[in-house]
């Protein structure tokens, strides 16, 4: 628990900043089944202040996945986050129906975050 703690502050102080945040595609669709991979890439080192999120029509964002590849309490395993300094991945292993929607990366400590929609 304390080593969750510090880490976090070391993680708020190191990601503060001007970042710019850039992913692609803008669009995808894939079939129920299918393996879907979303990259995100920062302007600058940030790892490991990266997060990922989901955000459903008429609902806020859902966190997914923090600190690049950490899944939060509720994501499914086909749910994975990969990368390092600028480059991320976030990869749906046999995507889903219900996980339609615009998918959110974040580098930690800005503002910024750019949206995409991935639909099967």
């Amino acid at each position: 628990m304390m080593w969750s703690l510090i880490f976090f502050l070391l993680c708020v102080s190191e990601c503060r900043g001007q970042i710019s945040v850039t992913q692609s595609p803008s669009t995808t669709a894939a079939q129920p089944g299918e393996t879907v991979k979303i990259n995100c890439r920062t302007s600058r080192d940030v790892t490991p202040c990266v997060s990922w999120y989901l955000q459903k029509p008429g609902e806020t964002p859902k966190l997914l996945i923090y600190y690049i590849s950490t899944l939060q309490s509720g994501t499914p395993s086909r749910f994975s986050g990969s990368g390092s300094v600028t480059d991320f991945t976030l990869t749906i292993s046999g995507v889903q129906t219900e996980d339609a929607g615009h998918y959110y990366c974040q580098s930690s400590g800005t503002k910024t975050s750019v949206s995409q929609s991935h639909s099967d």
